[in-house]
């Protein structure tokens, strides 16, 4: 995935895992009632500031807040760019 966005500072550049479109137990999820995707794959990561290494590598699956980053679009895909400490966890 070659993506020609280099995020600056400690910001990271996320694509958003797809919504669950069906439930465990086999109900098809409304697009109207799909909720935002709390997970995804790290795509970029900016080198950090002066003295804040980045945590997170590029190919990590992490998890992070509902209305956290700034969506944006970029060759027909969605993505999100956020601050690291707006991640929650590596998974």
């Amino acid at each position: 995935m070659a993506v020609n966005i280099k995020p600056l500072s400690d910001r990271v550049l996320i694509e958003p895992a797809a919504a669950e479109t069906q439930t465990a137990s086999g109900i098809f999820i409304p697009d109207t009632a799909k909720e935002k995707p709390q997970k995804g794959t790290v795509i970029a990561v900016g080198n950090g500031k002066k003295d804040h290494n980045m945590t997170v590598k590029v190919g990590d699956t992490v998890l992070y807040g509902k209305y956290a980053g700034t969506e944006l679009k970029f060759d027909g895909k969605d993505y999100l760019i956020m601050r690291e400490d707006d991640i929650f966890a590596i998974i």
